[in-house]
């Protein structure tokens, strides 16, 4: 009919519509439940708010709350309300910018006279973004000139500076008004609050409601600790209670599960302030457990034909120039120590440039090749103290590195081994629950030609692709030198943990000259081959901990078995009882009977040994031990010792996990 329009739904399937139709008028023709789930749409792959106007031959989709965009569309439009909030509470106050993020989102304030958020101030937040939602005011959305947003936010010096930067071209905002011009796009709901926003929001504040404030924190305006610091605050907002609540428990059980909190606990590691942050010290408990992740993997790398080499912590400057990091990763470097004269030394930040001066130490030949070199090395990283984070974001740390050297016809069979390799001994620690993560190019600072990145990142397709596990692509997430596969691992709480890499690398062969003589007798070049297994040994053993929630299993624990004499009487028979465990290679230790042994059965269940042994009078006459399994529901008793012996023996050997503690439930 005259007037109508057409549009394409994600199905494939056309609809005609009258003209002037909106998006949110589309979710209700198709159907009550679509239109009470839309937050928004998008058209032709651009989010737009519901109430835009679907034009003739537009590819249309519904975009429903209880989705990623869906979500962030509620977050954002919450961040907005929780702005709005804020400026009621503090006149005056300068309002940055309020993004969604991973769960949640934020907002960025200076407020009057320097003043600070405390905790105490979220309830009075919360309690005034109820009010707002509760008045169901709608997002109304206007599209002003530079000039006009200038003014409008004339007492807004963060705004305005945003502004600025698109109208001088170093920021991007919308597209261009009809005439041409710059345009800027802002959102009001009420009569109090306007935002500079790109949108898409919620139709109204009543769409909004399932939130919490979750905390308060200082951020430093565009991340830069140069300008002014502000005052953020964090929350979370979700579809509806039911997904809020199941969030809000995440939170507190991964709070329970914090490596942080459960390294203090356990006397595993800590941060003294003295030596500086991000650079921690491992305790004997912390000690041992690293021992034994790194011995197990030296006796799987040498079975897997690794060759083991050692490097310094601190290199001249040279290396780096060569190798690029200088130009493509300075900024996580330490600053140089000047020695000799004016020679000009770093603390590396990488091991691969030294793993490179090994293989070109003499000429090699393809009968050498694949050459698998291996190095627990130590690096060091700058980061910014705001992001360090206890053990999983370091400035000292440990890299289970490897750098393969092998023949371009090599390449795919090599990076299909080495993701088998890797897999076999994440499974070995007990995790499970992989996807891979596949990143490219990245556009503002690779180095190499377009074909070898083709090349490159064909080979690591083609292995993801065959390991049967999810692929996600990350576009432009590569390295300066190329691309790769990240192994992405999902705990016991469900969050994701990037782990083991592995990244194809044309160039710092050509930088560095590399060669080996062919059988043709020809020189040619080598592909290099990043792999990183643990990512760092700090790092995965955070992982390990919050996953397993500090009860890890037996053959990691630093005591596998705590001896426990009933009364002083029975101390030479549990003394006895220990040097048969440690003398089957057990970590074992005995807790004198200076206090009733409930209490201690407590204290050792409390530091998550995995094997409590009670030995009382009928254990002395009769030879046996009473046993309190961790996870076990009940206590063993009369088990024979060399039983008991042979069963943890077992367990160690196979690397066994057990019962994994579960999730403590909602509202318990």
């Amino acid at each position: 009919m005259a007037g109508d329009i057409s549009i394409r739904l994600p199905d494939g399937s056309d609809k005609v519509l009258a003209a002037g139709t909106t998006a949110g008028e589309l979710a209700r023709s198709i159907g009550s439940g679509l239109a009470k789930a839309a937050v928004a749409a998008t058209v032709d792959g651009a989010e737009v708010d519901l109430a835009t106007v679907l034009p003739d031959g537009a590819e249309v989709a519904i975009v429903t709350d209880a989705t990623g965009p869906g979500r962030d569309v509620i977050r954002h439009s919450t961040a907005h309300v929780m702005a709005q909030a804020v400026l009621r509470l503090w006149p005056g106050a300068h309002y940055a910018i309020g993004p969604a993020i991973e769960d949640g989102f934020y907002y960025d304030f200076e407020l009057p006279g320097g003043a600070h958020f405390s905790e105490e101030d979220l309830g009075r937040v919360d309690e005034a973004m109820r009010e707002i939602i509760a008045s169901d005011q709608p997002f109304v959305r206007s599209e002003h000139t530079i000039d006009e947003a200038l003014v409008i936010f004339r007492d807004q010096p963060f705004k305005r500076e945003i502004i600025e930067a698109v109208r001088d071209g170093a920021e991007e905002h919308d597209a261009a008004a009809s005439d041409g011009a710059a345009a800027i796009s802002t959102y009001a709901n009420g009569e109090d609050f306007v935002d500079l926003c790109r949108g898409p929001h919620v139709p109204s504040t009543g769409r909004l409601g399932h939130f919490s404030l979750t905390r308060v924190a200082g951020a430093y305006w565009r991340g830069d600790e140069k300008r002014p610091q502000l005052q953020r605050i964090y929350g979370t907002a979700w579809e509806s209670k039911a997904a809020l609540a199941e969030h809000l428990h995440r939170l507190e059980e991964a709070e329970r599960r914090d490596h942080r909190k459960i390294g203090a606990e356990l006397d595993l590691f800590s941060f003294p302030e003295e030596i500086g942050s991000g650079l921690p010290v491992f305790h004997p408990k912390g000690g041992m457990i690293r021992r034994v992740m790194e011995d197990y993997s030296r006796r799987r790398h040498e079975e897997g034909g690794y060759l083991f080499v050692a490097t310094p912590h601190i290199t001249k400057r040279e290396l780096f120039e060569v190798s690029g990091h200088l130009v493509s990763f300075a900024e996580g470097m330490y600053p140089p120590m000047e020695l000799d004269g004016g020679q000009l030394y770093y603390l590396k930040p990488m091991n691969c440039p030294f793993h490179i001066l090994i293989y070109q130490s003499r000429q090699r030949s393809y009968r050498e090749l694949p050459m698998r070199l291996f190095e627990f090395g130590v690096v060091y990283r700058y980061e910014l103290s705001g992001v360090v984070h206890g053990l999983t974001r370091v400035r000292g740390l440990t890299m289970d590195d490897s750098h393969i050297f092998c023949a371009l016809e090599q390449m795919p069979a090599e990076i299909d081994s080495l993701l088998g390799f890797v897999l076999g001994m994440l499974r070995d620690f007990g995790l499970e629950d992989f996807y891979l993560e596949l990143s490219t190019k990245p556009e503002d600072k690779a180095l190499g030609t377009d074909e070898e990145w083709e090349v490159a990142t064909e080979a690591l397709e083609v292995a993801a692709r065959s390991a049967g596990l999810e692929l996600v692509l990350d576009p432009g997430g590569g390295a300066f030198y190329g691309p790769k596969i990240s192994v992405q691992a999902r705990d016991a709480i469900g969050r994701t943990w990037q782990v083991s890499t592995i990244q194809v690398d044309f160039q710092l062969p050509q930088r560095f000259g590399l060669q080996y003589v062919g059988s043709d007798n020809a020189r040619h070049r080598p592909v290099m081959l990043h792999r990183a297994l643990f990512g760092s040994v700090e790092r995965f053993l955070a992982i390990l901990l919050e996953h397993y929630a500090g009860a890890l299993p037996t053959w990691l624990m630093p005591e596998q078995v705590r001896v426990l004499p009933v009364k002083a009487d029975n101390q030479p028979y549990a003394e006895a009882v220990l040097a048969r465990l440690v003398g089957a290679g057990l970590r074992a230790t005995v807790d004198s009977a200076d206090s009733g042994v409930g209490a201690r059965v407590a204290r050792a269940k409390t530091q998550k040994i995995p094997h409590v042994v009670v030995v009382g009078d009928r254990d002395v006459e009769a030879g046996t031990i009473g046993v309190n399994r961790r996870g076990a529901e009940r206590d063993e008793r009369g088990v024979p010792l060399e039983r008991f012996v042979a069963e943890v023996t077992e367990e160690v050997a196979t690397r066994a996990t057990g019962p994994q503690p579960k999730a403590a439930a909602a509202g318990s």
